[in-house]
């Protein structure tokens, strides 16, 4: 009988030491996949590793100090203040919120035209800006400036998407309504709102009949995105003096994906492939405005999540390289234009020999940074282009560059240092400043007769500045980054763990350091595929390799990992996609 007891014991404590052994195996698990290759985009590659005259930028606390400065109601001063509330009511019957498009537009303000001339555009990436470094704008002075965005919705008029203008019969000077990009790059603004504030009132009916007109109007257009315009009240789509805007569709496909995670209707997830495969399958580079890299992440995200076989190189060539047809030479400039390297600047890379505009630059982050998520591959293109840009970005500020370099230095203390030139470009297109290059201008004066020189600071365009404040952050190491690849990485399907992306421009490897927080995480690299530290917390020294990239997950100390499918996870959440 002691036999057999003492044999039972024997038995129990190999089992236990079978069950330890096992948990030690999961908690010590080693990668054991290969390195990641990195894929250069050409255009990329032709910009500087060290780019010149550099200088950090806090971009986080020029979004904070934008907000305060813009959004003060109560701010005196020539052309101040630059919001208005609007009591028209158009829509829902409440007070909503208008910006000047730019400083002194007089296209615009609370007494004109019933104070209802303002852009969805403008208010859309402020609001978003201010979200995404921690500005909840539903409680600011006593208004909901998120909630307000809901006028945007077109409802009164039929077409029930987000339009640039509250009222479409107020627009100012034309091209709203019958110019596509502006209808879906609202709603794509829209929804990444929408995803930072799901509980706010109406949206969630917002977004379910957005997804809706834009399921219907795919169907419309089936194979064919080749239209100027989009009219969603009749579902008919047409073409005009502007060009076809076929890139769109990554715009669409953005919308609708999203739809599917947050709604699970299969009919969304239908459409968004539909429109992702029409501008995958276009002969030549389409690029219009914005949404061509859209298409890049959403591809990266759809290969993973629901196996498309997307190369999305396609998409990242035609968003940098400037081949662009329709609008001739779209793209991103890789030059330097006197000393001034304005490498990163996304716009035309022809229109007097270059012109990069600062909207599109920011907005250009938000898909970029996100994509390395689902495609590390990209993790070094991506992070010696945001290097550049981000540098280059601050040319467009008047605080930033030369008095003789810029059009109106004698009024930029109107900008609050917050309010930028709507971009730089190489040579003028204001016969009075011939010659100068490279040169900080605004396009306002050419919109309508009588605009006064201030409406070359771009309200709208520095808006936006937030989708760099959200996710850039200087190290201790000069020119290298920390690019947040969750910050703008919207309807996620699971949770993620942190991921940050450093490029080292430098021809050595350099050791950075990383705050970890309090809390001991396991430090993993997607593109060497190797846990670099376990159980760590606090400060911590990270080598990046010479002219290389690391993507960190931090992933919770004691986590179990798996590998299924390809995919990596730990604790059940992914932290490497292509495993």
């Amino acid at each position: 009988m002691f036999k057999q007891i003492a044999m039972k014991k024997i038995q129990i404590l190999a089992l236990l030491m079978l069950l330890l052994a096992a948990c030690n195996r999961q908690t010590t698990f080693t990668p054991n996949a290969m390195p990641v290759a990195q894929r250069p985009i050409p255009r990329v590659e032709k910009m500087p590793n060290h780019p010149k005259p550099y200088a950090w930028k806090d971009w986080k606390q020029t979004t904070i100090d934008f907000d305060k400065y813009v959004f003060d109601l109560n701010k005196k001063g020539e052309h101040l203040p630059l919001v208005w509330l609007d009591k028209a009511g158009r829509n829902f019957p409440e007070t909503t919120f208008g910006m000047y498009t730019a400083i002194g537009d007089v296209r615009m303000g609370p007494a004109v035209n019933n104070g209802e001339n303002h852009e969805a555009l403008g208010a859309m990436g402020a609001v978003l800006s201010a979200a995404l470094v921690g500005i909840d704008k539903r409680k600011q002075d006593g208004n909901n400036y998120v909630g307000m965005l809901r006028n945007y919705f077109n409802r009164d008029n039929g077409w029930n998407v987000i339009m640039n203008f509250t009222n479409k019969g107020a627009h100012i000077g034309g091209g709203y309504g019958n110019d596509f990009w502006y209808e879906v790059h609202n709603n794509v603004l829209f929804y990444c709102v929408a995803d930072l504030y799901p509980e706010e009132k109406d949206f969630e009916n917002i977004q379910r009949t957005i997804a809706d007109q834009f399921y219907r109007s795919d169907s419309v257009m089936g194979s064919n995105y080749s239209y100027s315009f989009f009219d969603f009240k009749n579902m008919k789509p047409g073409t005009s003096h502007i060009p076809t805007q076929e890139d769109v569709a990554g715009g669409y496909a953005f919308v609708l994906y999203s739809a599917w995670v947050k709604f699970g209707d299969e009919k969304y997830l239908r459409a968004a492939k539909n429109a992702m495969n029409v501008l995958y399958n276009q002969k030549e580079n389409r690029f219009y405005e914005a949404m061509m890299p859209v298409a890049a992440y959403v591809g990266a995200r759809m290969n993973e999540e629901v196996g498309t076989t997307y190369d999305i190189q396609r998409f990242l060539d035609w968003t940098f390289d400037g081949t662009a047809v329709g609008r001739e030479g779209w793209g991103v400039l890789a030059d330097n234009w006197n000393g001034y390297d304005v490498s990163g600047l996304a716009g035309s890379t022809v229109h007097n020999g270059g012109y990069g505009f600062l909207m599109n630059t920011f907005d250009l982050m938000m898909p970029m940074a996100a994509m390395v998520r689902y495609d590390q591959r990209y993790a070094r293109a991506v992070g010696k282009w945001a290097l550049n840009a981000s540098n280059a970005a601050r040319f467009c500020y008047p605080y930033e560059m030369p008095d003789s370099l810029q059009a109106i230095p004698k009024l930029k203390a109107v900008t609050g240092k917050v309010i930028a030139y709507e971009g730089v470009i190489k040579e003028s297109v204001y016969p009075e400043f011939k010659g100068i290059s490279p040169f900080a201008q605004g396009d306002g004066p050419l919109w309508h007769p009588g605009m006064p020189q201030e409406t070359m600071f771009s309200v709208y365009g520095s808006g936006h500045v937030g989708l760099f404040g959200g996710t850039l952050q200087k190290t201790d190491v000069p020119e290298i980054l920390q690019i947040d690849c969750r910050a703008t990485d919207f309807y996620r399907r699971d949770e993620a763990y942190p991921t940050y992306l450093y490029y080292n421009p430098y021809n050595t490897v350099k050791a950075v350091e990383i705050n970890l927080g309090s809390q001991k995480v396991d430090v993993y690299d997607t593109v060497s595929r190797t846990i670099l530290k376990r159980d760590v917390s606090g400060n911590l020294r990270v080598d990046v390799p010479m002219d290389g990239a690391r993507v960190l997950v931090l992933i919770p100390a004691g986590k179990k990992y798996v590998v299924e499918k390809g995919v990596l996870k730990a604790g059940g959440v992914v932290v490497d996609y292509r495993y």
